[in-house]
């Protein structure tokens, strides 16, 4: 009997999955659609199309820059949220300041596993609530911009809105950090280290991600065969 619910549980997941990357490409090639239209609709609409031969420079410019970034934020966050919540997140933006944390902290109180299909269904409903919130703030904020503005403006204001993204990162950063302190520290000490003597570098920070996070997983992957080969020497 549970073996044949274990079937038709599976054979839902498939279902399910099937259905969300379905309407999952149809919505992103909606959206990049509609982000690429934007440009010459408003260029008709003004009679002042953009130059295509400048744009393409200036896009092939950019756009290598943030490729290898953008590679690396599709193979670590695609496993960390699961099919619907990668949509939802890549669709809506704010991934890193918004979506993953969100994800994150959604996962870890309920206290699934990343590739389950508990935490696929937890990631999705997390990034769904964070992007209903964020339009419902962001309305609002468009709606009092005008008598908000000099409070906003505030010079008192303006370090906390400057170091919104470190303090959230570096909250979330404590508990992994905790966790394995000398990994968290020789990284942490390797990329200031970094930044510190290469200034150039805390421009490409997404870029960074890739020696840092190889650096982690080499250290981790010590770890585990140091302590492997601790057990098996004490038995």
């Amino acid at each position: 009997m549970k073996d044949n619910r274990n079937t038709d549980n599976q054979a839902l997941y498939g279902q399910y999955l099937k259905a969300t990357h379905t309407l999952g490409r149809i919505m992103t090639l909606l959206v990049l659609l509609l982000l690429l239209a934007a440009p010459f609709a408003i260029g008709l609409f003004l009679e002042a199309m953009p130059n295509l031969g400048a744009a393409a420079k200036a896009f092939l410019g950019v756009g290598l820059v943030y490729l290898v970034s953008g590679i690396v934020e599709y193979l670590i966050y695609v496993p960390m949220l699961g099919a619907g919540g990668s949509y939802l997140a890549f669709i809506t933006g704010n991934l890193i300041n918004m979506k993953i944390p969100c994800a994150i902290n959604a996962r870890d109180i309920v206290g699934v596993k990343s590739g389950t299909p508990e935490n696929e269904i937890v990631a999705t409903l997390s990034i769904a609530a964070s992007s209903l919130v964020t339009i419902l703030v962001l309305a609002l904020g468009v709606a009092l911009m005008i008598p908000l503005q000099p409070i906003l403006q505030s010079p008192v204001l303006q370090p906390a809105f400057e170091n919104v993204v470190p303090a959230l990162f570096g909250a979330m950063a404590c508990k992994y950090y905790r966790s394995n302190r000398v990994i968290a520290l020789i990284v942490l000490g390797v990329m200031s280290f970094l930044f510190v003597f290469v200034p150039s570098l805390i421009g490409s920070t997404s870029m960074m991600v890739i020696p840092s996070g190889a650096l982690a997983i080499g250290l981790a992957y010590l770890s585990f065969r140091r302590q492997r080969k601790g057990r098996e020497g004490s038995k």
